[in-house]
């Protein structure tokens, strides 16, 4: 499964309906995740930005997508963000493919080596 962090941001009028009916968001969350074959990891609330930050598993990223775009559709977000997160060996495997295609990829106006 693969993991991601998802950033929801509350519009003002969301933020005004928690103050009238506090309900459990982090119940409302996993639920949407498990929806879609995922499980949450953990919910935090951000203090500076109103925002709450997602960790979970879902089996793709397609499955993120609809996920959030099922999220949007209610209107209760002025944004949503979505960041695929990789351990330390799929880090590993990144850098090995990118090494692998060193030479290929020249900056836009930069000569390659088998220009002369």
């Amino acid at each position: 499964m693969d993991k991601f962090m998802i950033t929801f941001n509350y519009s003002n009028g969301s933020w005004a309906r928690m103050l009238d009916v506090t309900d459990d968001r982090t119940s409302a969350v996993a639920a949407l995740l498990e929806c879609f074959g995922g499980k949450m990891e953990a919910m935090y609330w951000d203090v500076e930005d109103s925002a709450a930050h997602v960790i979970c598993g879902l089996p793709d990223s397609l499955s993120a997508k609809a996920a959030i775009t099922a999220a949007t559709k209610t209107g209760g977000f002025k944004d949503v963000h979505l960041h695929q997160l990789l351990t330390q060996d799929q880090l590993g495997s990144v850098v090995a493919l990118a090494k692998n295609a060193s030479g290929i990829f020249h900056p836009p106006g930069a000569l390659r080596d088998d220009d002369c």
